[in-house]
């Protein structure tokens, strides 16, 4: 039997936001999206545990209720990839300082519908927690936190922080939270690196 592939393998954390990170599964090229890492409804619950939006248990319960119900988990997964497309294009305009409006508004088309699954409900008698309600029977319960965190992020000082990588044709998204507030890459160890390899080239070559 195949193992499935972990996440720590698979998909990067540097974005410091699930949202930002969902965003992060697919390079977004000046020719669109390339190198995919989500192809199914089972690495999407995988990468969601990675990310702690949901924990390993919530994460085999998705599994098997993904291959109970194929065709819910394939709707599921499209709305996953609905979402990022709409997080990649609300951010995007935000680091840039564009207007946000259109996105702002496709983005509280799928809020709303997140929502519609969250309620309050006792913990241990004394103290109430939110709750998503169908977390154990639909398969979207996991974007829909990711939706959560989205707003909750809009609305943190932090917003004003969210950068766009200043890679070639990376287009991977983070908080910055360097001491200075200067950081370019979202990773020094492949995007920064390459700039900087660019860079000596192109100096090599001028003398």
């Amino acid at each position: 039997m195949t193992q499935p592939i972990s996440a720590e393998s698979l998909f990067e954390y540097v974005g410091g936001d699930p949202a930002l990170d969902l965003i992060n599964t697919v390079d977004w090229t000046s020719r669109g999206p390339e190198h995919e890492r989500l192809e199914n409804y089972e690495q999407l619950t995988r990468w969601a545990e990675g990310a702690s939006v949901i924990d390993a248990a919530v994460g085999q319960r998705l599994r098997r209720l993904g291959e109970a119900h194929p065709r819910a988990a394939e709707t599921a997964f499209a709305f996953a990839l609905q979402a990022r497309r709409t997080l990649h294009e609300l951010f995007g305009a935000i680091a840039r300082g564009d207007p946000a409006e259109p996105e702002l508004a496709r983005f509280n088309r799928l809020l709303r519908e997140a929502l519609s699954g969250l309620d309050i409900a006792p913990s241990d008698g004394t103290v109430y927690r939110w709750r998503w309600r169908g977390e154990e029977s639909d398969p979207r319960a996991l974007v829909w936190r990711v939706l959560w965190s989205a707003a909750s992020l809009l609305q943190s000082h932090e917003i004003g922080n969210v950068r766009v990588c200043d890679g070639d044709d990376c287009g991977w998204m983070y908080v910055d939270r360097s001491r200075n507030g200067f950081r370019r890459w979202c990773q020094m160890r492949t995007c920064g690196t390459r700039e900087k390899t660019r860079r000596r080239r192109g100096s090599g070559s001028a003398t």
